[in-house]
């Protein structure tokens, strides 16, 4: 979001300031509590922690600081920025492609710096370096900037710097128990495509192998939300009936559509629980409590993965698959060597997959 401070209705003009010498580069480690200082002093929103992906960078005119900018991790859902990408977040929850857009959450011109023209080239330096700076911070690419305006503004340096704008946003607020369920101030939705095929990128089935990080993951439609829990109903319960919390079919549902996101291990699907909105905990039949819809813990999810029947569980796994693989023309074969596990004998265990191509979906196991 940008700010200029101090600014009144006419700037300086571009004949004052050498725009060739002007720079953009990241805020070293030993800069950031100066950063930090200015941008809550003179930004109207504050500042903000840095946490998880984000990169801090400052313009500097012959050594002199002109404005600061915060790039951090896309918003989770944007109605008008998906529908421009090709996403239906009605049918389709892959998070993983969010990795490939950086939100500029700051944008502020320091004072004495209202240059015309300052803007929309600080803007330009930064699609320039962004994308590498990105790649050697966090080990991946981006393909598209967003942002959010505040309806007093017009936006008018992100159109200067060709960014478009979308239209606004719902007014939602993430909060820690979803989203809110009133309309706050809607935003300004403007994007900045870094390559030509953005949008191309972001919205095919299967990613590119220069942009697809880790285990293969699926979109997870919200009809296979609600189907899931079915497939797990006739499986018997290996807890003691006191103090049950959380339906088994629910558990089961909530750990196999994580696993099929690409979660692996019972912290990262207990973070993966924990993430999702309340529409997709209702879809998933999670209990009510006090006005909104509980997720099952790690503990719980960790006793009822190591407690549950393996065998009816691959049963009601391969039927899921069986309803939902119909999309899949190709197939490829995948083994793996599990670490710490023996089986009976005392030999170590092999497990072979055969995954769908273009919905990633598991269709047999065998060990």
């Amino acid at each position: 979001m940008m700010y200029i401070t101090g600014i009144g209705d006419s700037m300086l003009a571009e004949s004052a300031l050498n725009l060739k010498d002007l720079q953009v580069r990241p805020v070293e480690r030993s800069e950031e509590p100066r950063h930090r200082q200015l941008m809550a002093t003179h930004h109207y929103l504050g500042d903000l922690p840095k946490i998880g992906h984000t990169l801090w960078y400052v313009a500097t005119y012959q050594s002199q600081w002109v404005a600061l900018l915060n790039f951090s991790a896309a918003a989770w859902k944007c109605a008008v920025r998906d529908r421009w990408i090709g996403w239906d977040f009605h049918h389709q929850y892959d998070y993983d492609r969010l990795k490939l857009i950086a939100n500029n959450s700051r944008f502020l011109i320091l004072p004495d710096w209202h240059y015309r023209n300052l803007g929309s080239k600080i803007l330009s330096l930064c699609h320039r370096r962004v994308t590498s700076d990105w790649q050697e911070r966090f080990g991946h690419r981006l393909v598209l900037l967003e942002t959010f305006v505040d309806p007093r503004f017009h936006g008018t340096v992100y159109r200067a710097a060709n960014w478009l704008y979308l239209g606004e946003s719902r007014g939602y607020r993430r909060t820690r128990q979803g989203y809110s369920n009133t309309v706050h101030s809607p935003k300004k939705v403007f994007v900045r495509p870094l390559q030509t095929d953005a949008c191309t990128v972001l919205s095919q089935p299967v990613l590119a192998a220069p942009y697809r990080q880790g285990v293969p993951k699926i979109m997870l439609s919200a009809q296979q939300m609600r189907s899931l829990p079915d497939f797990f109903i006739d499986i018997p319960d290996p807890r003691r009936a006191q103090g049950r919390r959380h339906a088994l079919c629910t558990v089961l549902a909530i750990a196999a559509g994580a696993i099929l996101c690409g979660m692996r291990g019972y912290k990262a699907i207990a973070d993966w629980a924990q993430s999702l909105g309340p529409k997709a905990r209702e879809r998933f039949r999670c209990r009510r409590e006090k006005g909104r819809y509980v997720v099952p813990s790690e503990s719980i999810i960790r006793d009822v993965l190591v407690r549950v029947d393996p065998t009816s569980l691959d049963r009601a796994l391969n039927r899921w698959n069986e309803s939902y693989g119909n999309n899949d023309t190709t197939m490829a074969i995948d083994g793996k060597t599990m670490c710490n596990a023996i089986d009976h004998q005392g030999h170590q265990l092999h497990v072979m997959s055969v995954i769908g191509h273009h919905t990633k979906n598991c269709y047999t196991q065998k060990k």
